[in-house]
């Protein structure tokens, strides 16, 4: 995989031993999104977990987090080499499609997860956080997403759909997969309208928004595809905005994950997100459950 892929940064050599083996994750290999909170990482180890290494990120000369080349050249998706794995925590929704690790940590700024996670195929959560960026994980496998969390994940939560939240443009073949793999939900579409996010984003305004507040009052969950299009070439996005659909609820703070939904007609991965009320993880290892039935998301094929 390596250096084709380019999910990795840095790789351990002497990863943590003598691991407690009654911990919840014990030996479980991980990797760790280079620049990550360290309280984060720690928190992963205490539940026994084996860091192996340092995933790439996009460097500074990357105006978009969503692509962009790193010092290690370029971190390429693994279902095809020629698109972008979407970012900025691209190593490791990478590392997780490819089979290297069960477990990687990522944080979300914007969609800095969920876009990866939808464009690479796997599932991709941040946490509710009072913050704009929230820390996350991503895994194949939906039992050790939920020991992770600490929950069970095994309600049958109700949801509502909309296909762009009132502003997004999105692509039509994005949002029939995406509708198709939240059948098991039984989403009730809505005629939602959010605000644009982007003025509020570059301003740095968080905090409630009162139509998702009202939203949540019915519902426990929001469907939506988790991406505007499929994963663009290495030379950017052009004038797309890849996190449409995903920026608004890291101003809100309310948990969001990106499920695997299936593949469009170039073979390449949709991603199917879904929001919760704050602190209502449990509700996405739900939804997640529902979608995915009891297989896991099939390994990349490495292009």
């Amino acid at each position: 995989m390596e250096p084709r892929l380019c999910a990795f940064h840095e790789v351990f050599r002497s990863p943590v031993r003598n691991v407690d083996p009654s911990l919840p994750l014990a030996g479980v290999p991980i990797a760790v999104k280079r620049g990550e909170r360290r309280s984060h990482r720690e928190a992963l180890t205490a539940l026994g977990c084996v860091p192996i290494g340092l995933t790439t990120t996009p460097d500074g000369s990357t105006p978009w987090q969503t692509w962009g080349r790193n010092s290690r050249g370029v971190t390429r998706n693994p279902w095809n080499p020629d698109r972008t794995p979407g970012g900025s925590s691209a190593g490791s929704a990478v590392a997780v499609a490819a089979g290297v690790v069960p477990l990687a940590t990522g944080v979300d700024g914007a969609g800095s997860i969920r876009i990866p996670a939808a464009w690479c195929g796997v599932l991709g959560l941040k946490t509710t956080s009072s913050e704009r960026a929230a820390v996350g994980v991503f895994t194949r496998d939906v039992d050790l997403l939920a020991t992770y969390l600490g929950v069970s994940g095994t309600g049958e939560p109700t949801a509502v759909w909309s296909n762009d939240l009132g502003f997004a443009e999105v692509d039509d073949e994005q949002v029939e997969i995406a509708w198709r793999a939240a059948a098991p939900l039984r989403p009730r579409p809505v005629p939602l309208v959010l605000r644009d996010p982007a003025e509020d984003w570059y301003a740095h305004r968080c905090g409630p928004n009162p139509a998702l507040d009202e939203l949540f009052e019915t519902t426990d969950l929001l469907l939506t595809p988790a991406t505007p299009g499929p994963p663009h070439g290495h030379d950017g996005p052009g004038a797309r905005v890849n996190t449409a659909l995903t920026w608004a609820f890291n101003l809100s703070g309310h948990p969001a994950i990106s499920i695997p939904a299936g593949f469009d007609s170039a073979g390449l991965p949709v991603g199917l997100q879904a929001v919760a009320r704050h602190g209502r993880e449990a509700d996405l290892v739900a939804a997640a459950r529902a979608v995915l039935g009891t297989t896991s998301p099939p390994l990349a094929s490495i292009g």
